[in-house]
Order: C-alpha cells, then sequence, then structure tokens
C-alpha cells in the first residue's frame, strides 16, 4: 500500500524469513526498494539455529545498527567477539570488520539500519513538530 507520504509492505512474521525471503540470501528481507527509502537501507533478519554469515565485511560509507530481537547468538568487530541477544543494540562504523552467528537455542532475529555515516543533522528533538491537531481514529 502507499500514498503520497507513507509506504506499507508487510514481510510476514520474522519466524517466517527463512522460507519467504531468498534474495539475496534466506533469512534477509531488504526493505529500501519495497518501501521507496531514500535516507536508509533497513533489512528484517532470521539467522537459524547454528547459521552465521560466513564472511567478514565492512562498508565505503554506511555505519550500521543492529537492533536484536529474539534469540541469541554473538557478534564480531575487529576481531572482539561479544554476546547479542533480545534487547541488544550494536552500531558498528563503516570501517569495523564484522561477522555475526548464531550460536544459541532456536533462530535469531533482528533488524539491520544502514545509514551514510555522519550524515545526520536533526533528530526527534530538533526535526520534530508537534502539530495543533486533535487526534482521531475511525471506527
Amino acid at each position: 500500500m502507499h500514498g503520497i507520504n507513507f509506504s506499507v509492505v508487510e514481510a510476514g512474521p520474522f519466524s517466517s524469513l527463512l522460507s519467504t525471503s531468498k534474495e539475496p540470501v534466506p533469512g534477509k528481507y531488504f526493505l529500501k526498494d519495497r518501501l521507496g527509502l531514500t535516507g536508509m537501507e533497513v533489512s528484517v533478519n532470521q539467522l537459524p539455529q547454528g547459521g552465521s554469515i560466513p564472511f567478514y565485511h565492512t562498508h565505503r560509507e554506511n555505519e550500521e545498527l543492529y537492533l536484536f530481537i529474539g534469540g541469541q547468538g554473538q557478534f564480531q568487530v575487529d576481531g572482539q567477539i561479544f554476546d547479542v541477544k533480545e534487547g541488544t543494540t550494536v552500531r558498528v562504523a563503516p570501517e569495523g570488520e564484522r561477522t555475526l552467528r548464531n550460536n544459541g537455542i532456536g533462530d535469531l532475529y533482528f533488524i539491520v539500519i544502514q545509514v551514510q555515516a555522519g550524515s545526520l543533522r536533526q533528530w526527534v528533538e530538533t526535526d520534530g513538530v508537534i502539530l495543533d491537531k486533535s487526534v482521531t481514529w475511525q471506527e
């Protein structure tokens, strides 16, 4: 569904990403093109028990924010290994050499947001505008 000022995509339950998302790898569902995002790339991800990203990677310009919403695993940046689980957030600079694995029981679920490092010029406190308008909902 699309409107003048919004886009909606239904990716389905996180637990079905492995079976419904085949590009570029099973379990990863990119939202940039599907939603028409213009300032970030976002993916929703399901990594099965025992699964891993089998390579290190960096970025040329984008920092990444990983938001873990279920399961357990380990993250590695520049040789430092640490545990991740529901509620863990990890920011990685473009140059950080990163990889991830699911060494827990069950699937690992996470969201990744990529944005150009150093591009944030405003945020909620400086960009948000409260409108003088009552909220209404149609029944």
